[in-house]
This record gives structure tokens, sequence and C-alpha cells, in this order.
């Protein structure tokens, strides 16, 4: 068996380690699903305590971008490095350790294609910035972000095998969002708000 085909087992176990709820678990003693939307995510790691919120960030982004890199170290393939990230994503949202249901792959996703496709992925960081400002709903920040990032994949020259896996990620990003955008649709979304601890 070419080592390469390890390379989506050992991503998608990356991305299933849930740094949101194990901080708040930590540090707390907190089930973070039990807390505001009951996502294991950063953002509702934020809205509880900011630090860990900020910590959780950095952790759910770093095993997408090392995912990334170990697909780069075992195989030198481009193509291979984007399928550590889907897996990393599909990791993310639906981790072996808490029975499939985890988060929505948003910082992960950042942090996976940060290292495969900077340009796109920073091009997309500006975007949601401006979204997430002008609606105050990381929501919908990063529903238009993830949506847009295939496009400027392209824009910046990715292969196409790379924006195929760029788009599949993209694809599960925001369909689990999809309740975020019923919410949207029916102006009951919550927007972005934070305690000061």
């Amino acid at each position: 068996m070419q080592i390469e085909f390890i390379i989506p087992v050992i991503s998608y176990l990356l991305g299933s380690i849930p740094f949101g709820f194990l901080l708040v678990k930590l540090s707390q003693g907190k089930d973070i699903r039990s807390f505001g939307s009951g996502n294991i995510g950063a953002t509702n790691v934020f809205r509880n305590s900011r630090a860990t919120g900020i910590l959780t960030l950095l952790l759910d982004a770093g095993k997408g971008a090392l995912a990334v890199a170990i697909a780069g170290w075992l195989s030198g393939s481009p193509v291979w490095m984007a399928i550590a990230a889907v897996a990393a994503i599909a990791g993310h949202i639906f981790p072996l350790w808490l029975k499939f249901k985890g988060g929505k792959g948003v910082a992960t996703g950042c942090g996976a294609f940060l290292a495969l496709s900077p340009l796109a992925v920073l091009t997309t960081l500006v975007l949601f910035v401006l979204v997430a400002v002008t609606t105050r709903y990381v929501s919908a920040a990063s529903i238009v972000a993830t949506a847009m990032y295939p496009v400027w994949a392209y824009i910046y020259g990715e292969t196409t095998p790379v924006l195929i896996w760029a788009a599949i990620g993209a694809l599960l990003i925001v369909a689990k969002h999809h309740q975020n955008i019923r919410r949207l649709f029916t102006g009951t979304e919550n927007k972005f708000m934070a305690k000061t601890s």
C-alpha cells in the first residue's frame, strides 16, 4: 500500500480533536455543548470566554494546517495536501470522539487551506472581516467567505484537482451552516456578542 493512502486517516483524526470541548471542560468543568449555540467551535467558546475562544481558534486552525503539512511531507503532492485539508475539515465536523457531532469547520478549513493556498485564504479572510463587521453575523461572514474561497483559489491559479477538493471542503462547511442559513433568512439569527471574561 502506498503511504499516501494513510493521509486521509491521519488528517481526519487530527481534525477530529475537539479542542473547544476539551479546553472548556478542562478549564471550567463545563460541556460547551450545553452553552450558547451548543457548538464546539471557537465562536461559541468565545462567547463563554474570550481567551479560551481565541485559543480554540488557533488550535482548530493549527490542526488543519498540520494535517496539510504532514500530507506534504509524506507525498509532496498538492492534490494529497488538498485531500488532507478536506479530511481534517470532515474530522472537525464529524469527530469520532463526540459521536460524529462536531463543529462547523471554519477555523480548521482556514488553517488547512492557508497552508495550501495562502493568498486565496488571506483574500477570503479580508472578505470575512468585511461581512462580519458590516452585518455582525459571524455565520453570514463564514458562509460568504467559505463559498468564495474556491473562486479566489481559481483566480490565484490553483490546479484543477486542488480546486475540486477546495470546492468539496467549502461545500461541507456551508452545508454544516444550514441552520444558520435558515435563521438568517427568517431574521432569527443571533448577532455576535461576547462576554468580557
